[in-house]
């Protein structure tokens, strides 16, 4: 396991200090409500009619979205998603992955910034768009 993993105040330090970007891999539901301020939507799950389901697209978008190269924090709700999906980046040849522990469930009673808007690139929609 080459990355690292870190708190979610050192995933926003990685953030502001270090250019990183924050890419949330919860579900479109979930991130609706509430995510890491100017994070990515690509959820590792979908929510379907049996609950929650592998997105088959994960990693192609993720691939069509980001260079191999780029420096990511991949957050879920609690970090069990993150650890997988930054596995999965890693395991794809993504460089510089840092999985942020105890997910959003951490990152909101911390106190770092959060959003329920995204910027229209940022949210799954508006990546999928873009990849057309």
């Amino acid at each position: 396991m080459p990355f690292r993993r870190v708190s979610p105040a050192d995933a926003n330090a990685l953030i502001e200090k270090e250019g990183y970007s924050y890419v949330d891999v919860r579900s479109v539901q979930e991130f609706q409500a509430g995510h890491p301020k100017g994070a990515y939507n690509v959820p590792l799950l979908d929510m379907g009619p049996m609950g929650m389901a592998p997105n088959p697209d994960f990693l192609k978008v993720m691939e069509k979205t980001f260079p191999k190269d780029s420096k990511l924090v991949v957050g879920c709700k609690m970090g069990g998603r993150s650890l997988k999906a930054a596995s999965m980046l890693d395991a794809a040849g993504f460089a510089n992955v840092v999985d942020q522990q105890a997910g959003f469930d951490g990152w909101r009673p911390a106190g770092l910034p959060v959003s329920a808007e995204a910027e229209p690139d940022h949210s799954y929609a508006g990546i999928l768009q873009k990849l057309k």
